[in-house]
Formats: C-alpha cells, sequence, structure tokens
C-alpha cells in the first residue's frame, strides 16, 4: 500500500510537504540570501566613528552625519526584525521544536554556548588590546562586569553590543515548545503585547528588547497564514513603498537638534517599530528576488560564515576600525565616507578568512564559534536529518536545520 508522505505529518507541516521541490528551494534560498544582507546591514549600526559623543553631537545633521544614519537606520536597524521573524518561522515549521529537552540542548549548543564565547573572546581581546596599546574601549573593572559581559544577566554588554538580540532570542527559543501549540490568535495577542513594552520601554531585565519576541511570534504566524508567499509574491515597488515613505521621517527625527528619542521615546519607539515591519517586507521581497538571480549562488556560499560575523563583528570594529582609520580619518574626514560603506565587507573578509583558518586548525572550535554552520559535512546534515516531502528528495538544509 502507498502512503502519502504528507498525511504522515501533523499539521501545519503536511502542507509544507506539498510545495514543488523548486519552489522549496527558493525558499529555502531566500533565508540564507535574507541572513547575509540583514547581517551585512547589523555592521553599520556599530560602525566606527573614530570620535566621541561630543565630537558626534556637534557634528550632527552635516552630510556624513546624515550619511550614517541612513544606513544605520536603513540597512541597519531595519535588518534586525527579519532575522527574529525567520527564526520564528522556522521554529514553527520544524517537528523537532515541540520536544522541549532536544529543542532546547540544541538552541543552547547553537545560540547560548557560542554567545558566551564570543563574549569572553570580546573581553579578552577587545580589553587586552585596550589595556596593552591604551585603546579606547571598555576594560574589566569589577567581577560583576565581567559576568554581565559574558551572560548579558540584566543589561546590556559594552562591548558586544549585538549580543542581547542571541540572549533573548535563546529565551524565546526556551519556550518555542508552547508557543507551536498556541493558537493563532494566542500568538498574535503575545505579540502585540511585547510591542506594547518596546513602545512603552518596559522588558528588562527578563528582555534586553522586547521587539525580538514581538517579531519571533510575528514570524511564527506568517509561517501558520502562509503569508511569506504572499508577500514574495508582492511587487517590487509595492513592497518599497511603506519603508520608502517611513525611512525619511525615522531619520528626520533622529536628526532633530534634540533627537526624538531623547523628549519623545515612546512615539519615537512606535515609529521605530513600524518602520521595521516595513523593513521586514522588504528586506525579504529584496530576498525573494535575489534568490532567483545570478548573485543567488555566491550570497548561498557567504551565509554560512554570517554568524561567526554577526557575533566577532564588533571585536574587529573595537580593534582594527581604529587602524584602518589612521588612514581614512574619523567621521567628518573627505576619505570617511568610502571606509563607511566598506566597513560591512572588509568585516565579512575578515570573518571569511579567520572562518578558513579555524576550520584548518580546528574543526570542532569552527562548528562551535559559528552555531554549527561551519566544521561539518553540510550534505550529511541533508541526509540524516531532512523531511522528505515526495518521499524522495530532501527538503533544502536551510529549512531542516532550523538553526537561530
Amino acid at each position: 500500500m502507498t502512503v502519502n508522505a504528507a498525511a504522515t505529518l501533523p499539521l501545519p507541516y503536511a502542507a509544507m510537504t506539498a510545495r514543488p521541490a523548486p519552489a522549496a528551494e527558493r525558499l529555502s534560498d531566500s533565508i540564507a540570501i535574507a541572513r547575509v544582507i540583514c547581517i551585512l546591514g547589523v555592521v553599520y549600526v556599530h560602525a566606527w566613528t573614530g570620535v566621541d559623543a561630543q565630537a558626534l553631537y556637534a557634528m550632527h545633521g552635516s552630510g556624513q552625519d546624515m550619511l550614517r544614519w541612513i544606513l544605520m537606520e536603513g540597512l541597519g536597524r531595519s535588518a534586525v526584525p527579519l532575522l527574529g521573524l525567520i527564526s520564528g518561522w522556522l521554529v514553527m515549521a520544524s517537528s523537532k521544536s515541540r520536544n522541549w529537552w532536544p529543542h532546547v540542548r540544541h538552541k543552547a549548543r547553537t545560540i547560548l554556548l557560542p554567545m558566551v564565547l564570543w563574549n569572553a573572546l570580546a573581553i579578552l581581546i577587545v580589553s587586552g588590546t585596550a589595556i596593552l596599546f591604551t585603546l579606547p574601549a571598555p576594560v574589566p573593572h569589577t567581577f560583576e562586569w565581567v559576568m554581565q559581559e559574558l551572560f548579558i544577566l540584566t543589561r546590556n554588554p559594552d562591548i558586544s553590543v549585538q549580543m542581547p538580540f542571541l540572549r533573548d532570542l535563546f529565551l524565546c527559543m526556551l519556550v518555542a515548545p508552547l508557543l507551536v501549540r498556541a493558537p493563532t490568535w494566542a500568538l498574535g495577542v503575545l505579540s502585540a503585547a511585547a510591542a506594547i513594552c518596546w513602545v512603552a520601554g518596559i522588558g528588562q531585565p527578563v528582555l534586553m528588547r522586547t521587539s525580538i519576541l514581538a517579531f519571533f511570534t510575528l514570524g511564527m504566524i506568517v509561517r501558520r497564514i502562509r503569508l511569506e508567499q504572499k508577500v514574495a509574491n508582492m511587487s517590487f515597488g509595492l513592497a518599497l513603498l511603506p519603508f520608502l515613505l517611513l525611512l525619511p521621517v525615522k531619520v528626520a527625527l533622529s536628526l532633530y537638534d534634540v533627537p526624538f528619542w531623547d523628549n519623545q521615546g515612546h512615539p519615537m519607539a512606535a515609529v521605530d517599530l513600524v518602520t521595521r515591519v516595513a523593513a521586514a517586507v522588504l528586506f525579504w521581497r529584496v530576498a525573494w528576488g535575489l534568490a532567483d538571480s545570478f548573485a543567488a549562488a555566491t550570497l548561498k556560499r557567504i551565509e554560512p560564515y554570517m554568524f561567526l560575523m554577526f557575533c566577532g563583528h564588533l571585536i574587529l570594529i573595537w580593534t582594527l576600525a581604529p587602524v584602518i582609520g589612521r588612514l581614512t580619518g574619523p567621521l567628518g574626514s573627505p576619505a570617511y565616507p568610502a571606509f563607511l560603506l566598506l566597513q560591512p565587507f572588509l568585516t565579512l573578509a575578515f570573518a571569511i578568512a579567520f572562518a578558513k583558518l579555524l576550520s584548518a586548525v580546528s574543526p570542532g572550535a569552527a562548528r562551535i564559534l559559528s552555531g554549527g554552520r561551519l566544521g561539518r559535512d553540510l550534505r550529511a546534515v541533508d541526509r540524516a536529518g531532512s523531511v522528505h516531502g515526495d518521499g524522495k528528495r530532501p527538503l533544502p538544509r536551510v529549512m531542516v536545520e532550523h538553526t537561530a
């Protein structure tokens, strides 16, 4: 007797197997490409300026400062929501997320452990360089400071300021086995509540950024109602329009003599949240288009290095950017805009070189520090862990692993 493979899977997973293989592959490629463009954009948020807060304030509204804000808001902060959405989408698509202990053990190995190890490396390298070469960077001064930098217990770290994303994402993963069983309306209530907390400025120390929970649960809803395909089918102009209207508002409010964040924090947070939703729509549509372009193969080859780049890019910005900055000059110098634009790509080049060296010297260390993405045979993962949509062909790797 022939058994339909889809019929043996619980909903909502059965519907996933009915998709034609080319569509599933393009979806997988889009997820990989979205990670690449989003993490490249995140570097702009933390880009080296070479000036202190007082000098930065004095340049407020200048041409270079406006360029920096456009890159920060347009390609940086706006990229993070899609990463959270993708994580929630993948969790909802995975049958493994229903088994709490195996799920949490896997996420501890691929999210929590790399976070702690990279934080330790950041203290060692950045603070060590600061002590040895009088670099203007944070250095340990109390045991409590070290614990906060390592584990992000109750506040954001001073060195690896990007890591609260992984910390809060891991907390989302702890409750994911419950969330995947929740009705869609309950997920909507939770996502809205988290968004309200973000606007109201509450949530710490439980979550450093409640917006991460908001987008994580929104990603689960997107998976339930198949919204990702509807957005992918939108015209590029329609996907671009909301972001194109909101980004100038966000940048203009940030460039006031007294930035709107300082005197109107709650309304600004609301504008920020809406802008991020519009950005997630646009970035996904861009990723979907790139997945069917000549650039797809290159972007997919880069994707395994992106987690390592995300975790380590602040180390490079703290230590190597000042060296390059001696040649280009700080913010306000004629050559600075070129250096600003190149910082994500220089960081990517260093990350790839480091990853290849580490993979050659210690594949185990590469596997741990990359969250399981390096130091292994990816084809073996496909063979061992895939769900077969048609009984013969495995689903694409990125839809099988469900990594963060």
